[in-house]
């Protein structure tokens, strides 16, 4: 007969015979909870891959107010804003009594409840003490003596910590643990081996106590549910609220599922993980006595066996929060509504040629949609109007994985929701001879010399790890290392630095070119159709078309990949720019598109180009493959870049702490020094500030001064009859910039839990998984305080994204019902949806469409003059400052004409 324990804490460890179709019912229980519990856990990408995630994605099924009520109960996480960023977002007049009372009739739970504003202004003067659920390890750690020293909850997260940097290191220490027997195994043994764990917990006889562990994870799970003798009902919520005492490596365990999956795989770590962190309970009851343990058992009993009452509870408290959440967006959406219901109608257009462009546009400019786009795109079109925006995905609908000259460095350069399918290579190709003899042997040199360089750069890197050599290395560098050091101290006004490039000779730099592998013609002509169709490019183009992605330039930041991209897995759009750019400007690929019914005008030329976000240069990429005509464009185009751009750092000069009225050459110097310094924690502010994000013609949003807070893609409902494009749009861009938003949204509301706290302390760990703030404690998610707050306020305001689209109600609708994860989002609370009605905006609720009920509540002059003083309204004034002295300066007139 097989055995299991017994449920009755007093008669714990007594076996007894059970049938074993009961056993395995019960082990199919176990399972059951445990998986729901690893579900809620979000993935975390590594520092390299870099993407923005909602650290809640894996509870969107859940309502908002629900989700914050669970954090706070299960793990003391705050989900919604506090009272007191509340309170200074109301006594700056940033949020109106309009705004509250706005929020108060568009909340249901605030009409169940009876809310009038007086209780809410009056809450803001209260901090919220909601109930929170211990673990079996907080009522076990009863030692007089537990102030003097680490809680077993901190000292237990240390070690676990500690552990997993160790398993997950494959890139930073020379010596690498066996990962054979699994996480789990590896834990198990290197505890029987860490005597300093015992005097942080302030445990000396612990040591005896690990011969109580669980064998295997299996034994584990079982072994603690049934010990405890917890309700089975709330069996995943205890589950949940153990994880989230290691929330940081259980996302990174998360993510290694997340990419197993997209492989059609799976993977045990997580799960590991949770048995780690459950048999941590086990060795702990061995250190106390029967009394001791009875009576944990009973008040871990108490607590939990009112798990649905205390949810409860939280929740109804937290009514009063989501209020302040809404009136805090209501403000942010008023103004919103007021500057794209003031966008003028946009004049019609001469005729043109079938494929050609509009008359009059000569340049067509298609951006990645990152809200760091929309100023520079506005900039553009301000200063020459024959040039057409665009905003489109920064990875262009390039599904790739990208592999550098002679490196096994494969990375995915495209959203962390998709699967690379197409491979990518650079290759050494002249312009005269890119597939000849020559280009081969050029390709071959190159990768060798390569290869030599990075095998130096290996030698001199581990001799400089030996203790005796620390001196020595530095006397022997010499000159070089003197050099280095001079750089940190004045940091240097050099352009950005191509990465990718490193370790390659310069007579190789400007021939490198990424290549697809094992593409032929007949598939290269239906991604071109399928990327044209999806940017509205299959009909109209410019002699000129740029296709604009974008990437930072930051030195010694840990994080730099998260400014490069929040989306494509912290890549820069270059690969993917200069891939379709190569692609559509094909022979070969232009006839096959004729077959499809697509016309690419022979005069027509693609051009790949970056934005380098911190400074704002644009920069173009394989100009020497352009025909003279082209090239010659590019050239005159080089005016209107140098206006535009001076324009957007203007824009962006007070934010930085910079004096917007310098000269334009020291302007950018400041803000290349800036990107070049080593201590400098605030080199841009990203994606700080995202509010929005508008699916519609361009027509809808231009001239309109958003701030640099909308995501903006182009879309035209009159060229998707199926709604094919639309279902796209709202299943892959709308969840990338809900997960961007809900990221800059936790990392404020909690930067304690789910931020990676004070850069001045990171410490990158396993040379890319992520960073430990100090020598240890969990691994820390989420972006750094100094990516959010300027060291004296917040520059991110935690609004939900408001997602406004133009598109016939009934192909959303359409989308909503098909598509279940877009339904949670919006029946969730997790954000706004608006549409174009005609000359309107209405908004998505409960099922229906409804007006907006933004512009009757109008703010009162008083709270006009006091909104003045807010984030929001500075920024319009900045940006009003910034045209007016834009306009001062002389048009450029590119075409030569």
């Amino acid at each position: 007969m097989d055995t299991i324990l017994t449920r009755d804490p007093q008669l714990a460890g007594q076996p007894r015979p059970v049938a074993p179709e009961v056993d395995e019912r019960l082990m199919a229980r176990i399972d059951a909870a445990c998986e729901q519990a690893c579900q809620a856990i979000a993935p975390a990408w590594p520092l390299d891959r870099a993407i923005a995630v909602s650290p809640h994605w894996g509870r969107i099924g859940r309502p908002l107010r629900q989700v914050a009520a669970r954090m706070a109960v299960l793990g003391d996480i705050r989900v919604l804003p506090s009272r007191d960023y509340l309170k200074e977002a109301w006594d700056a007049g940033r949020i109106t009594r309009a705004d509250l009372a706005h929020a108060i009739a568009t909340l249901p739970a605030a009409q169940a409840a009876g809310l009038a504003d007086t209780q809410c202004i009056e809450a803001l003067h209260k901090t919220a003490s909601l109930p929170r659920l211990p673990l079996l390890i907080d009522v076990l750690d009863d030692d007089p003596q537990r102030h003097a020293r680490l809680s077993w909850r901190q000292a237990i997260t240390h070690q676990v910590s500690q552990t997993c940097a160790a398993y997950f290191d494959e890139h930073q220490a020379d010596w690498q643990p066996s990962r054979a027997e699994g996480l789990y195994a590896f834990w198990r043994d290197t505890i029987t081996h860490d005597h300093g764990i015992a005097v942080l917990m302030g445990l000396p006889d612990l040591g005896r106590a690990l011969d109580a562990l669980p064998p295997t994870r299996a034994d584990a799970e079982r072994w603690v549910l049934q010990r405890l003798g917890l309700p089975e009902a709330v069996w995943p919520e205890y589950l949940e609220a153990v994880l989230l005492t290691v929330n940081g490596w259980a996302s990174w365990c998360a993510w290694l599922g997340w990419e197993a999956r997209l492989a059609g795989g799976t993977d045990a770590h997580l799960r590991d993980l949770l048995a780690i962190r459950l048999a941590w309970g086990a060795i702990l009851l061995e250190c106390k006595d029967d009394a001791v343990t009875r009576k944990a058992f009973a008040a871990l009993l108490a607590e939990w066996i009112h798990v649905p009452e205390r949810l409860r509870q939280a929740e109804d408290m937290l009514v009063i929060d989501e209020v302040w959440q809404q009136a805090l967006e209501a403000g942010y959406q008023r103004e919103l509504a007021r500057k794209l219901g003031q966008v003028p109608a946009a004049p019609a257009m001469a005729s043109a040629e079938a494929g050609s462009a509009d008359a009059g546009i000569e340049v067509q400019a298609a951006f990645c949609i990152d809200v760091r786009s929309e100023p520079m795109r506005r900039a553009l079109e301000a200063v020459w109007p024959a040039i057409q925006t665009i905003g489109f995905a920064g990875f262009f609908g390039l599904p790739l994985a990208y592999t550098p000259l002679a490196t096994t460095a494969r990375r995915p350069q495209l959203p962390g929701l998709l699967a690379p399918a197409l491979e990518v290579t650079d290759r050494i190709a002249p312009a005269a001879a890119e597939n000849g003899a020559s280009g081969q042997a050029l390709n071959d040199a190159a990768g060798q010399a390569r290869q030599r360089r990075f095998a130096w750069s290996e030698q001199g890197q581990a001799a400089s790890r030996w203790p005796s050599a620390a001196f020595s290395y530095v006397e022997a560098a010499g000159v070089a290392y003197l050099g280095k050091l001079a750089r940190w101290l004045k940091p240097s006004a050099a352009a950005r630095t191509r990465d990718d490039l490193a370790g390659l000779p310069a007579r190789y730099r400007a021939l490198c070119r990424p290549t697809f592998s094992g593409l032929d013609t007949d598939a290269k002509v239906a991604l071109a159709a399928r990327v044209l169709h999806a940017m509205g490019l299959d009909r109209k183009l410019a002699p000129l078309v740029l296709l604009v992605g974008h990437g930072s330039q930051t030195n010694n930041n840990a994080h730099a990949a998260a400014l490069d991209c929040g989306a494509c897995c912290g890549q820069t759009g270059e690969v993917n720019a200069r891939l379709l750019a190569q692609l559509l400007n094909e022979a070969d690929v232009r006839a096959g598109l004729r077959l499809e019914g697509i016309t690419v005008p022979e005069q027509t030329v693609f051009v790949a180009a970056l934005h380098n976000t911190t400074t704002d240069e644009i920069e173009g990429f394989d100009l020497d493959l352009l025909p003279p005509a082209a090239r010659a464009r590019w050239e005159r185009l080089q005016d209107v870049f140098a206006h535009a751009c001076d324009q957007v750092r203007r824009e962006r000069a007070p934010r930085l702490g910079i004096d917007p009225r310098a000269g334009h050459d020291a302007l950018l110097l400041q803000l290349r020094r800036r990107a070049n310094d080593g201590a400098q924690t605030r080199p841009e502010w990203g994606l700080a500030g995202n509010a929005a994000f508008i699916i519609a013609p361009r027509r809808r949003s231009r001239g309109a001064v958003l701030g640099g807070r909308c995501f903006l893609h182009d879309y035209d409902p009159q060229q998707d009859a199926d709604g094919s494009l639309l279902e796209q749009l709202m299943t892959a861009p709308m969840l990338v910039t809900h997960w961007i938003n809900w990221q800059y949204h936790a990392s404020t509301c909690d930067p304690a839990r789910l931020g990676s706290g004070n850069k001045l302390l990171h410490n990158v760990v396993g040379g890319h998984i992520g960073v430990f703030e100090g020598n240890g404690g969990d691994l820390r998610i989420g972006l750094a305080r100094q990516s959010v707050h300027d060291g004296e306020r917040w520059m991110h305001e935690p609004l939900r994204l408001t997602v406004v689209i133009d598109a016939p109600r009934q192909a959303i609708e359409r989308v909503i019902a098909k598509h279940a994860v877009v339904r949670q989002l919006l029946d969730n609370g997790w954000l706004h949806l608006w549409r174009f009605d005609d000359a309107r905006l209405v908004r998505y609720t409960e099922g229906g469409w409804q007006a907006l009920g933004l512009e009757a509540a109008a703010p009162s002059v008083g709270e006009v003059a006091a909104a003045l003083k807010s984030v929001g309204h500075l920024r319009d004034k900045e940006n009003a400052a910034v045209q007016e002295s834009s306009a001062s300066t002389r048009t450029p007139k590119p075409s030569g004409s």
